[in-house]
């Protein structure tokens, strides 16, 4: 048996998890207008209001991209949540990462530097290397053990934790620290996702609102920007420690749709949702909650409810299903590690946040949505995370009540 001991957040509803919980749980949406007349068209997207000189002198800050700034905070934030646990070795701890791009803010100023004749600053590669954060981390924290980096796209952070989980099981560590960390949210990126016409669109004034999982008129995601990691260890450790579990984590679904690059699968994803309940040792009617995936792509949301159709069946009816991504932004890299701390969260506080302005229901998304004003969930003892990437790798967490 796993327990989550530690929880740290850098996102775009701040730095407090139960703060960005109950934020989350008024349907507070953190979107905003960004790269006002620099892009094709307008573009939202979440980013996060970040104080390096907290964590880092500006000696430090050299060579340290964005990225691995918001990974360093949230996983020191973790590390002290769970009571910066002593006397372990070092070489028994391991640091596990999802990253999907990398330093983008230091390499788009080196391709604007090269472009403009001038000089491409010289720790502009290990600045933006994937595995950067959580070299970072290793050394912030003097880990010893496995630091490895996924870059799974929208699946990275979740198979890290996964792949946490498994290390753990194996013996092969004492504890782990597991999350994800994205920053890419700079003009050359997002216009790359507008070219590829995932982007939502929005009125002027409405970028609040511009994504709407599972809703009939939605028109795809936003983009966001963020960390959050956790710490992870064998309950009978964090017990004989004295230390506070925030939530178990039961199982953990991986596989591939091998269909498509881009577009999803139901079979594949369907696979790796029954997967974590077979290890979870759980039915579909035991599970009250699923954080979906739910990115408000026309085709990605059918996909995803098809999925869920097909694994709970009749127990389809009982499982509250919303995705958060319509406040807080799609993090891809980080998506996973921050929507699982929002499951745990719902697990600890008997509470579900809303599905994201989901407004009117595609009747093609059969699935019972959480509306506003009415996430109470007295009963939930067991609730998924689900994280389903391009390339067709999926990833399923399932957690409970501690």
């Amino acid at each position: 048996m796993v327990a989550v001991t530690g929880l740290g957040l850098q996102s775009p509803h701040g730095d407090e998890p139960l703060a960005v919980f109950d934020a989350l749980c008024r349907g507070e949406s953190a979107v905003h207008e960004v790269f006002a007349g620099q892009l094709p068209r307008p573009a939202a997207a979440a980013t996060v209001a970040f104080d390096e000189s907290r964590w880092f002198t500006k000696l430090q800050l050299a060579g340290v991209d964005r990225v691995s700034q918001l990974a360093v905070a949230a996983a020191d934030q973790a590390w002290h949540d769970a009571g910066a646990p002593a006397g372990l070795d070092p070489t028994r701890i391991g640091v596990y990462v999802g990253c999907g791009m990398g330093g983008a803010a230091s390499i788009e100023t080196a391709y604007h530097a090269q472009a403009a004749g001038g000089r491409v600053p010289p720790l502009t590669i290990p600045a933006f290397m994937p595995s950067a954060p959580a070299a970072h981390i290793a050394i912030r924290l003097g880990v010893q053990g496995p630091v490895l980096t996924q870059a799974v796209a929208c699946a990275s952070s979740g198979v890290a934790i996964g792949e946490a989980l498994r290390a753990l099981q194996r013996g092969d560590i004492d504890l782990a620290i597991a999350g994800g960390s994205e920053a890419l949210v700079v003009p050359g990126v997002v216009a790359a996702w507008q070219a590829m016409q995932t982007l939502a669109g929005f009125e002027p004034g409405q970028a609040a609102t511009a994504c709407r999982p599972f809703a009939a008129d939605r028109g795809g995601f936003v983009l966001g920007e963020g960390a959050a990691f956790l710490v992870l260890e064998p309950q009978a450790r964090a017990q004989a420690r004295g230390a506070r579990t925030w939530a178990r984590l039961l199982g953990y679904g991986l596989g591939c749709d091998a269909t498509h690059l881009t577009k999803p699968d139901a079979a594949g994803q369907a696979r790796a949702l029954a997967a974590a309940l077979r290890e979870a040792g759980l039915q579909p009617a035991d599970v009250g909650y699923c954080n979906a995936h739910g990115t408000a792509t026309r085709v990605g949301d059918l996909v995803e409810a098809e999925a869920l159709v097909r694994v709970w069946g009749s127990a389809l009816p009982g499982l509250r299903v919303g995705s958060t991504k319509g406040l807080h932004g799609h993090l891809l890299g980080a998506a996973g590690a921050l929507e699982a701390v929002v499951t745990i969260l719902a697990l600890q506080q008997q509470r579900l946040p809303p599905n994201g302005h989901g407004g009117a229901a595609d009747p093609a998304c059969p699935l019972n949505l959480v509306q506003p004003g009415d996430g109470a969930a007295p009963d939930l003892q067991a609730a998924i995370s689900s994280s389903f990437a391009f390339g067709g790798t999926n990833a399923v967490l399932a957690f409970g009540r501690a």
